[in-house]
């Protein structure tokens, strides 16, 4: 693994008593040039997942190097919701903006809809329910994709509920099933895939959690899926996600965290960004931090076979990096993370953006 210092802070958003988390967004390049990142905003007494979070907005006339103050998109209020979160943005088919985010009643209906906008952003249409029957499902933020003919993907993991009670933690199994929804009328109408999978490892207590999916250049579909196994598993589609493979673990290494990639429009290699597990069996695990640092990047110009050098964006070892957002603009990488820190006490809490050149990674 190599250290060094990879591009500069762009943006820094530290928790408030009034803010306590802003965390896993998303970005979008503007059809006048400008970057427009939505992301998760924090409202109120907490912090958890299922505290009162909106939907909020910032642009960069610069591309990237600086950004505007918060614009609120959506509120839980509209939804009669516990929160909005987790958002995905994608330019559709019509022209139209996507705007994904999961709106949540509680641990009986979590669900992915999508939003449209016609006017780059400024109004947004009526949400669509991405998942037809009602359930707790997570979709991780910047998941969703748009596949070479057209049809939108949603990766999701499935929580099944083991009680009555609609808020109670203890009503939910957290050992997550894997399932795919997709689009193919540019996000009017959805269904599920036919094969949803378990986690085939029975020492597994969270299931197939935080999956991730990428079309490869043979038209096969590549998912990865968060595991408290040691690694990442994977899961391969032949068929457009219509059917997929059994999951098997991964090259990656990693604790409870989701790995991101994308496809680095310049070169065509892939780009994975994520938390490796380090070499070493006496580091002190510090629970708010979840052993996720380093934070680091690799690229593969052969499809996802064998990957390069594991560059280190982010070291700190008291602090959690993760839930990256991925985003290329002209000659430079813009990644969007949590980064809280032991005083904050979960990593959660800080958002952090970091603009890097495109040259020094693939050159190292």
């Amino acid at each position: 693994m190599k250290h060094d210092s990879y591009g500069k802070v762009v943006l820094e958003l530290a928790p408030t008593e009034d803010n306590p988390r802003n965390s896993e967004g998303a970005f979008i390049e503007l059809k006048d040039g400008r970057l427009m990142f939505v992301y998760s905003c924090f409202v109120g007494e907490t912090e958890d997942d299922y505290a009162c979070a909106m939907v909020a907005k910032r642009y960069s006339e610069d591309r990237g190097d600086s950004w505007s103050d918060s614009e609120l998109i959506a509120s839980p209020a509209e939804y009669g919701a516990l929160n909005i979160m987790s958002v995905s943005l994608l330019r559709l088919g019509s022209g139209d903006i996507g705007l994904f985010y999961l709106i949540r009643q509680g641990w009986h209906d979590t669900r992915l809809h999508l939003r449209r906008s016609s006017d780059e952003g400024n109004t947004w249409g009526d949400a669509v329910c991405c998942m037809p029957g009602p359930g707790y499902y997570t979709v991780n933020n910047d998941r969703v994709i748009q596949l070479s003919d057209g049809r939108l993907l949603v990766p999701s993991a499935y929580y099944r509920m083991q009680g009555h009670s609609t808020v109670d933690l203890d009503s939910l199994n957290f050992r997550a099933l894997l399932t795919f929804f997709f689009s193919d009328d540019d996000g009017r109408t959805w269904r599920e895939s036919s094969s949803p999978h378990t986690l085939p490892a029975a020492r597994s207590e969270t299931g197939c959690q935080e999956p991730g999916v990428i079309e490869l250049a043979n038209g096969s579909l590549w998912a990865w899926i968060r595991t408290d196994m040691g690694c990442q598993y994977e899961t391969y589609s032949a068929d457009r996600g219509e059917t997929w493979s059994i999951p098997t673990p991964s090259l990656f290494t990693s604790p409870p965290s989701p790995l991101s990639m994308k496809r680095i429009p310049v070169s065509n290699e892939l780009m994975a960004v994520w938390n490796p597990i380090p070499l070493y069996r006496t580091r002190v695990y510090e629970r708010h931090a979840g052993g996720r640092s380093p934070l680091v990047l690799s690229v593969s110009s052969d499809e996802g076979k064998t990957w390069g050098a594991e560059l280190a964006i982010e070291t700190e070892e008291d602090a959690g990096f993760c839930y990256t957002a991925i985003h290329f603009v002209d000659d430079s990488l813009l990644l969007a993370y949590a980064a809280g820190n032991a005083k904050e006490r979960f990593c959660l809490r800080r958002l952090r953006m970091r603009k890097i050149k495109l040259k020094q990674l693939l050159e190292t």
